[in-house]
Order: structure tokens, then C-alpha cells, then sequence
């Protein structure tokens, strides 16, 4: 095969897992289309398939095979090469090549940015590996996410990911400026920071936790209008970096802390650095700090050792501060965590019984914010248009994981709107464009 045939070939992405992922996808889609290789949509059509997968829960595990698996079923049709990058290889499975024989190429994280020269390679080709690092969005082009650093050293007893990505490694300011400013010349007006844990962005690369200085370089570019802070956890959340929050107005009043739990005895089985009072101290200190400010966060429930009263700490917090925003999921028994061998595990049933209670006090808490907006008119952003109903959000709503939105009338995707709240549709909000009147 000549390199010209290789760049004709027709080159399919399926993502899964979380932002972060979304990222690293992102970024060897832009190899592949920066060296000439065709970017198709429709998997039937395509000559190599990638499956970026996640594997942070055995759910996740699940449906990545899943996909591979549905994928491989082109072979024998247009496709020639299946090709596994993401979480799925880094956790030392032995069996993944005798247990999934239809892939051509297993892709560790560390060699996301060789993936064109690998897949050359899978054609007997040897080509050169210098292409320049850019992004291709795969959201609409108004919003983007910028990965501040990759990896974690909380090492909670439940999670894998310090096991799958390793420890915490921020990437450099000056990078991360020069990858906003790409981004915002690709329209990107929102600008999302995530990693593991943001509020430690810094520490391994300068000896300190440096998210307000990125927070202030960022803040410098004119064309980005907001930006966002996903998952930062409560122990590292400073006076210094809550003053920034609340006086930089290109910050968003949105804050994602995930909690997984108020308990302290629960707390300190998960190795948890916070306490309940610790908590509840810096949630006062945020909503009088920042009255306009909308919190979310998420919590673990059905724990080991996790008793009915622990349940009702978390339903106190809920009543208390009454957070827009919040997801519960069931504890997951992962196989290489700590918690995987502690005592009192516990019945599934018990852990749905426990999610049904919780979400049913959110829901109520949620129903009346939501009538709380009926009347007040909203600056809100269009995400997509599905026929003649516009998905939108205002700023305490961000993309892909919180409520949204509706108006009856195709609007400009990116495009800001003032939406007067007309009604509510459980979590979601319905509204109609507001015309000034004199």
C-alpha cells in the first residue's frame, strides 16, 4: 500500500466515558484529518474504526466491549482495521487480545499522540510522526472543554482512576492558554476546565495549586465570554480561589463539587479528606459568598457500612442548601479498589431503596426552583435544535449533565436569547422568546 492509499482511507470514532476522554479524542481526530486521512460519521462506511473507551466503572467496562464487539460486526464490509484507545488498556488485562480477537490494535493512553504512525503501521507503513497538536470539536463549536491536567492522587477506596490514568499531571499555563486561544478561533465562547480534581491544577508543575493564576491568563481572552470549573473537590476549595470566583466576571457562578457523601464515618472509609462540618462550613461560605452562585454535586450511595442515618445526613444537606443540581448513583464493587474487600457490602436492593428516597427529596427540591424561574426571563445559549424545539441553557445548567431549557421555535444554535419561563416538565424548564416591549 502507498501512503496516498492510506490517506484515502476512511476513518470512524466512537466516544465514550466522560470530557476528559472527550479530549483525547478530540485531539487524535485532528491528527488523523491534519495527515489527510477521510473523517466519516456512518461506521458502515469506514475503512478503520476507533473506539475511545472508558472503563472507570465495570458498567463502563461493559459497554465498551459492548461497542467493540457491535463494531467489529463491519469486518468483512468496508472495514479493515479495529483500533481500541482509552481506559480499557490501562488496566492490565492480560486476556484483552485472546478475549477480543477482532481488534488490530490495542492503544495505550501514553501513545494517543503517535496514533497516525500506529495505524500506518498496522498498513506495513513507516511514516513520520511530527504533525502539529490541534483539537477537532465534537461538540457545537460554541462550548469546549480544556483537560487542565489528567490523573489523581486522592486515591478514594471506590475509584480506579488514579490505578487507569495514573497520578495527578497538570499541563503547563502557557499550553493551556495557547489550546483556549485555538479553541476560541474555532468559535468556542464557553470554555469548560475539567481534570480529576481542578482545584490541585498546579501543584506537581509549580509548586503550588495554581487554578487562580490559569483562571486569571484564561480571563485575558477577549473572545471567551465565560468560563466554566467542573469537579473541584471541597478540601481544596481556598478563600483565595472562591474571592476569584466571585469577582472575575468571566468566571460562571456554577461551581460541580463532588461530595459522594456528608457522613463521616462514610467519609473516612472512602478516604475523604472533607468531615461534615467542613462541608456544610464551605457550602455556607459559597451561597453567602456568592448568592447568585449554582452548585452541583453528586453522591455514592450503598456504600460498605453505610447505615439509614447516613442516609438522612445527606437528606439534611439536601433540605439544607437546596442545590439545583445533583446526581446520585449506586456504589459499584470495583475489583483492584480498596473497598472492593471491606466488610458490609451491601444488598443492591438496598442501594436502589436508598437512591429512590434521595432522589425523590431532590426531585421535590428541584420542582420548587423550577417554580421558583416560572416568570423570570433568562439569558440562555442554544445547544441543538431537534426540528422546530431549541435546547438551550442558562448559566446554572451545563452541557450534557444537567436540566436544559426548551423553547417551541427553532433558534440560532451559539446564539444568546432571553427566554422568559413559561413551565416546568419535571426537571426540565419550558420557555418563549421575550420581546422587549416599551
Amino acid at each position: 500500500m502507498t501512503l496516498e492509499e492510506f490517506k484515502n482511507k476512511k476513518i470512524g470514532f466512537i466516544a465514550l466515558g466522560c470530557d476528559k476522554n472527550r479530549v483525547d479524542l478530540e485531539k487524535m481526530i485532528y491528527k488523523c484529518k491534519a495527515y489527510g486521512l477521510k473523517i466519516v460519521n456512518d461506521p458502515s462506511l469506514a475503512n478503520i474504526i476507533i473506539v475511545n473507551t472508558c472503563s472507570f466503572l465495570e458498567s463502563a467496562r461493559l459497554e465498551s466491549i459492548e461497542n467493540i464487539i457491535e463494531m467489529s460486526s463491519y469486518k468483512g464490509n468496508n472495514l479493515e482495521k479495529l483500533v481500541v484507545t482509552g481506559c480499557l488498556n490501562e488496566l492490565g488485562y492480560a486476556d484483552l487480545d485472546s478475549s477480543l480477537p477482532e481488534v488490530d490494535k490495542f492503544v495505550r493512553i501514553s501513545d494517543n499522540g503517535n496514533i497516525v504512525k500506529i495505524l500506518a503501521q498496522l498498513y506495513g507503513l513507516d511514516i513520520e510522526n511530527e504533525l502539529a497538536e490541534g483539537r477537532v470539536l465534537t461538540t457545537a463549536n460554541h462550548y469546549g472543554y480544556l483537560k487542565i491536567a489528567d490523573g489523581c492522587n486522592n486515591f478514594c477506596s471506590y475509584c480506579l482512576i488514579p490505578y487507569i490514568r495514573g497520578r495527578n499531571k497538570s499541563v503547563d499555563i502557557d499550553i493551556l492558554y495557547n489550546e483556549a486561544v485555538d479553541l476560541s478561533n474555532k468559535g468556542v465562547k464557553e470554555l469548560i476546565l475539567v481534570a480529576q480534581d481542578v482545584t490541585k491544577y498546579g501543584l506537581d508543575l509549580y509548586g503550588k495549586r495554581s487554578i487562580v493564576d490559569l483562571l486569571r491568563k484564561l480571563s485575558t481572552i477577549d473572545t471567551i465570554d465565560g468560563i466554566r470549573l467542573l469537579y473541584c473537590y471541597p478540601e481544596e476549595m481556598s478563600d483565595e480561589l472562591i474571592e476569584e470566583i466571585a469577582t472575575n466576571p468571566k468566571i460562571i457562578k456554577y461551581l460541580d463539587i463532588p461530595l459522594q457523601h456528608v457522613s463521616d464515618s462514610v467519609l473516612k472509609n472512602m478516604n475523604r479528606r472533607s468531615t461534615k462540618a467542613s462541608i456544610f462550613e464551605l457550602f455556607n461560605k459559597l451561597q453567602t459568598k456568592i448568592p447568585d452562585i449554582v452548585l452541583r454535586t453528586t453522591f455514592i450511595l450503598g456504600f460498605p457500612g453505610e447505615t439509614n442515618e447516613n442516609i438522612e445526613e445527606i437528606k439534611e444537606f439536601l433540605l439544607k442548601f437546596k442545590l439545583q443540581n445533583v446526581g446520585f448513583f449506586t456504589y459499584s464493587r470495583e475489583e483492584g479498589t480498596r473497598a472492593y474487600n471491606f466488610d458490609n457490602q451491601i444488598e443492591e436492593s438496598i442501594k436502589q431503596e436508598r437512591l429512590q428516597y434521595l432522589s425523590q427529596v431532590q426531585y421535590e427540591i428541584q420542582l420548587e426552583y423550577n417554580d421558583s424561574l416560572i416568570g423570570k426571563v433568562l439569558d440562555v445559549v442554544v445547544d441543538y435544535v431537534d426540528g422546530n424545539t431549541s435546547c438551550c441553557r442558562y448559566y446554572g445548567q451545563a452541557p450534557l449533565i444537567d436540566s436544559v431549557v426548551y423553547v417551541n421555535e427553532p433558534l440560532e444554535i451559539g446564539k444568546n436569547y432571553k427566554i422568559k419561563i413559561t413551565n416546568k416538565s419535571d426537571y426540565d424548564l419550558e420557555g418563549e422568546r421575550y420581546e422587549f416591549t416599551k
